[in-house]
This record gives C-alpha cells, structure tokens and sequence, in this order.
C-alpha cells in the first residue's frame, strides 16, 4: 500500500461525559478511498469531525500528509469537505461556490478563474457557471459541492453522507461519478455512509464501525465474504448465526450438534477446519430448502413468505431458533409446512463462538 496519507493513533472522544470514540486507529493510504460505514451512533460521524477540526479529540493523535493536525482549527487543515446537505452559499454563482475556497487562500483572480473553469468542466456543469443553487438539480448542486471540495486541491477529501438527500436512481449515477472523480484526482478520500452497498461499490476499503470503534477495515470482498465475528457477519447480510459444537469426528467429516440436541454431518473439505465450537453464519441464500426428514438438513417448519421479486424470504421456526432462507419464485411454500433446511456454503462462513448466536 501506498504511504499512509492519514493516521489517527489512539484517538479518543467526548461529548460532554459521554465518550464516543475509546482509542480508534485507522490508516488511510494516499490515494485511498476508505468509507466508514455503521449505524447511527457508532462514532463515523464524529470520526470526521475530528479529521475536520469540528471537534478535538479528548487524547490521541490525528496526522494529515505527514503533518501533526491534532490542535489546528479547520481553516488550518486544507481539508475539501463534502457537507450532507452541500452547505451551498444561495447567494452566490455555481462558480463562486467552487471559487470561494481558492478566495479566501488569496489564490490570484485569474488563477481563480482558470481553476474554476477547470473544475466546472470536470463535473460537466461549465454552462451553469452563473446560475445559483436554487436553480439546480439536487445532483447538479451536488457536483457542486464536490467541485468546490476539490478545487482547493486538498490532501484529504471528506464525505458526511453526501447522497442522502438523492432519490435512488440518481444516488447510484453519483456515486460512481464522485468515485471516478476521486480518483482522476488522485486525492485520499474519508467517505462516511450508514448505507452498504454504497460503501462498498465505491471503497477501496471499508472501516466497519460499532460502538466508537472499528470493528473489521477490509475490502469489500474480504468483508462480504470472510467477516471476523458475529456483528459483521450481521451487518453484512449473514441473517442466520447458529451455535453448534463438535461431538464426533471422523475424518474429514465432522458431526455437530445445534441448540436442540439436533445433529448434522458437515465436511471440512467445504467448511474448513472447525473448532470444537463453532458458529455458522448463512445468508438466506446459503440454507437451501428441501423436503422434510431430508438426510443431513436442519428440520424446521415455514412460519412467514415474503416476495423479494427474484425469490421468496422464509422465516422458519427451528428448535436452533428462527432461521431465514430464500426458495425459488417457482415453487412457492406455504405456511406451517416441514421442510429441512441444507446449508450451501458459498454463501456461509465459519465463525468462533462468542456466545452472540441466536
């Protein structure tokens, strides 16, 4: 990896009494787009404002392209932040917008100017040069603001959820162009979302966060296919954790008991080695749905069907507890039907046991 463009080292937070950031790492190469993504309350909101200057953290240090930023204020960062709802100026030009960074720097007028037709050009909006934000689109004063974040030419480029405020269809055409103007820019990039597969179509790596900490950074293909314990596994859409421990092995066949006193054989030629106890987290669409009393299937019973428009959603009641699976639109299952429940594992993975199963 490149060298590490941002480095927070043990940063801590509060607001008021209450910490919300306990001791946070994080490195970030340049060059790097790295998203911060969890719910509401995390700590990724407040992990921007830190990088900003919104906000000092209670301990720990922040650096920024090999500067020590920890006390300045935000004027003093040279940061290009994208704000959730733009913070446009209404009474200024689309072109005074993404020129007033480069005034307040005293960057010459005619530098200025270059500059600013420069970025326009850049996020196709030259012929709106001198209209206001009132008569633009929602994605066009978000280009916008993300031409005004780059035309001061930052080492750091910050995102606060800049796509919220979008319809659906347009959300998805922005994000891929301010990935693409990330990278033409080449600028290291902060981008925090509560939103996966934003995150993840965007990022170069994604910082899961849980409680003012972060929980697994990875690719998204690391995240979405090798998650490190329950709450990822969770977070990135493996619906179903079931609790099992070994009671025989033979071979590479292992034979595991779940909370019940059910027992199934798995083959740790598809698992991998398992532990004496284990966790195995399927998505829906890792528990193929079969018939009742089916060899080596987890018996259950269909308690709830929804339309998810390529399958249908299956609630089933287990003595390992509720357990969600998708079956084909073409043979639809009613409810109160036993069925058996098979596990195919490239869409499962193998967890430790942390006692967060259910």
């Amino acid at each position: 990896m490149a060298e590490n463009a941002v480095i927070l080292n043990n940063v801590t937070a509060h607001y008021g009494t209450t910490q919300v950031l306990h001791g946070l790492n994080l490195s970030v190469g340049e060059g790097e787009l790295v998203s911060l993504l969890g719910s509401s309350g995390c700590g990724k909101t407040t992990t921007l404002r830190l990088l900003a200057g919104f906000l000092q953290p209670t301990g720990g240090q922040i650096s920024v392209a090999g500067r020590d930023v920890t006390g300045l204020p935000p004027h003093k960062r040279d940061a290009g932040i994208v704000f959730q709802n733009y913070a446009l100026f209404p009474h200024l030009t689309v072109a005074e917008n993404v020129g007033f960074g480069l005034k307040q720097r005293k960057v010459a007028p005619a530098e200025r100017q270059k500059r600013v037709a420069g970025m326009l050009e850049r996020v196709g909006l030259s012929s709106f040069a001198d209209r206001l934000p009132a008569a633009l689109s929602g994605g066009q004063r978000q280009r916008v603001a993300v031409a005004r974040a780059l035309a001061i030419d930052p080492p750091l480029l910050m995102f606060d959820e800049p796509l919220s405020n979008l319809d659906a269809k347009l959300r998805v055409d922005m994000r891929v162009e301010i990935r693409e103007l990330q990278k033409a820019n080449r600028r290291t990039a902060i981008y925090v979302t509560h939103d996966q597969e934003e995150a993840f179509s965007i990022s170069d790596r994604v910082a899961i966060m849980n409680a003012g900490n972060i929980v697994q950074l990875d690719t998204p293909e690391v995240l979405y296919t090798r998650p490190v314990n329950a709450f990822v596994a969770r977070f990135v859409g493996f619906d179903n954790l079931i609790a099992m421990h070994v009671v025989a092995r033979n071979g590479a066949t292992v034979t595991a008991e779940l909370a019940g006193g059910e027992r199934i054989d798995l083959d740790e030629g598809k698992t991998g080695p398992l532990p004496e106890r284990f966790v195995i987290g399927a998505r829906p669409e890792g528990l193929t749905l079969t018939d009742a009393g089916h060899d080596n299937a987890i018996a259950g019973k269909t308690h709830m069907r929804s339309y998810l428009g390529r399958a249908y959603k299956y609630k089933i009641e287990t003595a390992a507890g509720v357990l969600i699976a998708n079956g084909a639109l073409s043979t639809p299952i009613e409810a109160e039907r036993n069925v058996g429940l098979a596990f195919d594992f490239t869409h499962c993975c193998i967890l430790e046991d942390e006692g967060e199963a259910s």
